[in-house]
């Protein structure tokens, strides 16, 4: 069934291109200011920053933040020589042993970047996450690293507070919620290749997972049940005050808060980093410079302090000599202007790590610095091809089809075949043909470009493209499935709006001006039969992929509309997932699912596949109690239960669908990463099952011009069918390169993320204030989460920057509860309380802050005129 397609695609990943759209960057190398000699002399001067002699200057302590885990942590100081801020990494033969004797545990680790001095690192057990009090106790560790860690005694252990304020105790990632799931900031209309590439929607909301929230509800759980433990020693205490001293209450108090005292379950465990297994952190951070405060010191002399807009990595000492010319003599000139610093070294008795300035960015605040510096933070590279990759791909254009390639495929050219994309896409690898048989059977292709052919194995472009690694069955069942490489040639390009006017309008006859060019051979009419045969098609396969168990979150996205000469965004949308992406999203799953079965079946120990986990138990439990506790019947027993649930329960009033928003985002907080895995590996054949899907085996085939792991699919499945080479790659080196595109894939999402930022913060910047309805997502004792309607973003409240009296947070029954006493605008009024819990309905304005690109949300007063 699946068939693939032959053709010209001379690019591998999207990538943004310098000439086109980014300002000149200005490059810190002074020897081309400098004669050769003296270049050479500032070069070697790199070293000269000794981090052993630079120690803490004065003004600048605060670097390091110290925390009750940083006091506990620290080294006794020693007479004789410096003392060390952070331990001595171990041995990699003790940390080898004392993993192999359960002493120590490896982990990810995730920096909160709320407060950058939590930060945690997933327990083997599934339960709570690990805990880890301090940047001494982090020990130099940044964020996404693998780290080894050592369990600090009971005493030292986290006691969760029950007043419900200390609910932000779990692992917390650099976004809210999984991608898809969160109200995403696009700044065109996507295109395939991005979030809306149909394998991606399905299971790209799971590719995250949120557990800064998602064990929020295990948190008041918890507090509930400490408040009866400390409610239960008063009563006592209380009872026996005839008796007793009034230091025996106070005792009783104290035991509450002792850990050593008290149950597990009231405690998080805590820990230290003993060794950095692997930085997968790039070490490279935008911020800004400035001069030490130190004028006296000798290093005031040969430094400047780097101070990174993400407080997660620490501050670093830059050399001079890499800081523009005049920085020393007009500091204030460069106040607000962005640089990107590599940390090179960061030693164990210095606060503050070593950087090494790599280039200016230009103005904070400005797309094209900021982009690039979230680019190069992430690690992902946007250079130019270099020559000896281009010289893999035809050198003489157009390129033709060699005639004994075409004597060795099927040649489809004369089928309607056509693809369907958003209007703005450039990356056409995949296409469709319906066609009605003889018989009353409908075959169905999915053609993809046959990038492999391409990109061959071994190069120079196999290894750029590695490195880069991204940018079912039919109503009549389907009676037999074909493999195969085919020449075609697309009739017409269709944009989702052309598929879905066809759709839309099934007896329209269009006019050649209603459409793009469309191939003589093929009617318009023809053209437009066979997108209401996929559409009727899909809808029956989309159906019974529910009834068979599979699960969908899906959320706002708001999309942007650009000037098309400044960049700036000029106006935004929800994005509007209709019939036509859904048309193609179906049967992109089904010939991805079709290639992991073929694949599996001829390399069971090589076959490149994706898995997706179940829910972590703990968090689904928590939110299973939560949900009890919201009076919300849902059940959880598996996939589809949870979509049948959450399609069926709030029915069909005006802000149904707001409710049914703020549910997924709950729902999607214990899901966990899909995963791209080499099946040799992973030895439990039950491991292999995507979740969402509900299906066996999946994989990723229909995105090879975007994926380097469809390229290695599509090397698999032409392995499979004798028209490629014999696979080579061992499945330890298969499953090596899994990890990285798994790697690769979180920080593409990242940065898709903080790009969507970037734009909505520009956006509310240049059109702001925007005044929108809002929906209480999560209630904290002196904040509450809301989701911005209009927009779709997700914003906290404080209650500390509004007009009030008064807060008051309680639990009414089991559900929290914040009451917000307004202040009187007038001396006549009296305070006006105001109730706020989950599922309230607010007004917020979206206003920008002082800082560059930051925007704030605030609660409006209640009976205001919009």
């Amino acid at each position: 069934m699946p068939t693939a397609q032959g053709g010209d695609k001379r690019s591998f990943a999207r990538t943004r291109n310098n000439s086109e759209s980014t300002r000149a960057p200005q490059n810190f190398d002074r020897k081309r200011q400098l004669s050769e000699a003296q270049a050479e002399t500032m070069n070697n001067s790199d070293c000269r920053i000794n981090p052993r002699k630079l120690g803490t200057p004065r003004g600048e302590s605060h670097a390091a933040v110290s925390t009750s885990g940083d006091r506990k942590n620290r080294n006794k100081p020693t007479r004789g020589r410096k003392k060390n801020v952070f331990e001595a990494y171990m041995s990699m033969e003790d940390v080898a042993a004392g993993l192999k004797r359960g002493e120590l545990i490896q982990g990810p680790l995730r920096i909160n970047p709320k407060k950058y001095h939590e930060a945690f690192i997933p327990s083997p057990d599934g339960i709570r996450d690990i805990f880890i009090d301090g940047v001494v106790a982090r020990n130099r560790a940044l964020n996404g690293d693998i780290v080894v860690v050592k369990l600090l005694p009971k005493e030292q252990w986290k006691v969760i507070k029950p007043d419900g304020s200390d609910k932000e105790t779990e692992a917390t990632h650099d976004s809210d919620v999984p991608e898809e799931l969160s109200g995403t900031c696009l700044p065109r209309e996507p295109e395939k290749g991005d979030a809306d590439s149909p394998d991606v929607i399905i299971e790209a909301q799971f590719d995250d997972n949120d557990a800064q929230n998602g064990q929020e509800n295990s948190q008041t759980v918890l507090a509930d049940d400490i408040k009866k433990l400390s409610m239960d020693t008063n009563e006592k205490v209380k009872d026996a005050e005839s008796g007793c001293a009034q230091g025996a209450k106070q005792d009783d108090v104290s035991k509450v808060n002792n850990p050593r005292l008290l149950q597990e379950k009231f405690l998080q465990r805590t820990a230290k980093v003993v060794c950095i297994l692997e930085r997968k952190h790039s070490r490279a951070a935008t911020g800004f410079i400035k001069l030490l405060a130190d004028k006296s010191s000798e290093l005031f002399k040969k430094c400047a302090m780097f101070s990174p807009v993400d407080h997660r990595v620490p501050r670093a000492y830059v050399s001079l000599a890499d800081c523009p010319l005049d920085f020393v003599s007009r500091p204030e000139d460069y106040s607000s202007t962005l640089f990107i610093c590599r940390i090179v070294d960061w030693r164990e008795d210095s606060n503050f790590a070593i950087g090494q300035m790599a280039k200016s960015l230009g103005q904070a605040g400005e797309i094209e610095p900021e982009t690039e510096g979230i680019l190069m933070e992430y690690g992902v590279d946007f250079s130019d091809f270099s020559q000896d990759v281009l010289e893999c791909l035809p050198q003489s254009l157009p390129w033709v089809i060699p005639p004994a390639e075409l004597a060795s495929r099927r040649d489809l050219r004369k089928e309607c075949i056509f693809t369907i994309d958003p209007s703005t896409a450039r990356d056409l690898d995949d296409a469709l043909s319906c066609k009605q048989l003889p018989d009353g059977n409908v075959e169905v292709g999915v053609h993809i470009a046959d990038v492999s052919y391409f990109v061959l194995e071994g190069t120079a472009l196999d290894q750029v493209a590695s490195e880069r690694a991204t940018s079912v069955y039919l109503v009549q069942k389907i009676l037999d499935e074909w493999f195969g490489r085919t020449v075609i040639c697309s009739c017409v390009k269709l944009s989702y709006d052309h598929a879905q006017s066809m759709i839309e309008n099934p007896s329209k006859v269009f006019g050649p001006e209603e459409l793009p060019p469309v191939s003589p051979q093929h009617p318009v009419d023809e053209i437009h039969r066979a997108v209401l045969n996929l559409h009727r098609i899909a809808k029956h396969l989309r159906k019974q992929r529910f009834i068979d168990g599979a699960l969908r979150l899906d959320q706002l996205k708001l999309s942007f509309t650009l000037d098309k000469e400044s960049g700036m965004p000029q106006g935004c949308y929800i994005y509007q997932y209709r019939d036509s992406n859904k048309l193609v999203e179906e049967f992109m799953l089904l010939a991805n699912m079709a290639v992991a079965h073929q694949i599996y079946r001829s390399f069971p120990q090589q076959a490149l596949l994706r898995r997706h986990p179940p829910p972590q138990t703990k968090m689904l439990n928590d939110l299973m109690e939560f949900c009890d506790q919201m009076g919300l019947e849902i059940d959880f027993s598996s996939a589809g239960a949870l979509h049948k649930s959450l399609n069926e329960m709030f029915g069909a009033d005006s802000y149904a669908e707001a409710r049914k928003e703020v549910l997924t985002n709950m729902f999607s907080r214990p899901m966990q990463m899909a995963l791209y895995f080499c099946a040799g590996v992973l030895e439990d054949e039950t491991l292999f099952r995507h979740y969402a899907l509900n299906v066996p085996l999946y994989t990723h085939f229909t995105s090879p011009i975007r994926r380097f792991a469809d390229v290695l699919v599509h090397r698999l499945l032409s392995a499979s069918l004798g028209s490629g080479r014999p696979v080579q790659m061992r499945k330890e080196a298969i499953q090596k390169q899994a990890d990285h595109c798994n790697d690769r894939k979180m920080a593409s999402k990242r940065v898709q993320e903080l790009s969507a930022d970037l734009f909505f913060a520009i956006f509310v910047r240049e059109c702001g204030p925007l005044e929108s309805e809002a929906m209480v997502m999560g209630v904290l004792n002196k904040a509450f989460d809301v989701l911005v309607l209009r927009f779709g973003v997700q914003k906290r409240i404080y209650c500390n920057a509004l007009p009030l009296t008064g807060v008051r947070f309680e639990k009414v029954g089991k559900k929290p509860e914040l009451t917000l006493l307004w202040e009187p605008e007038t001396p006549e009024q009296e305070v006006a309380p105001q109730v706020i819990t989950i599922f309230t309905l607010v007004e917020v304005v979206l206003t920008s802050d002082s800082g560059p690109l930051k925007y704030s949300a605030v609660l409006k007063r209640p009976g205001r005129e919009k």
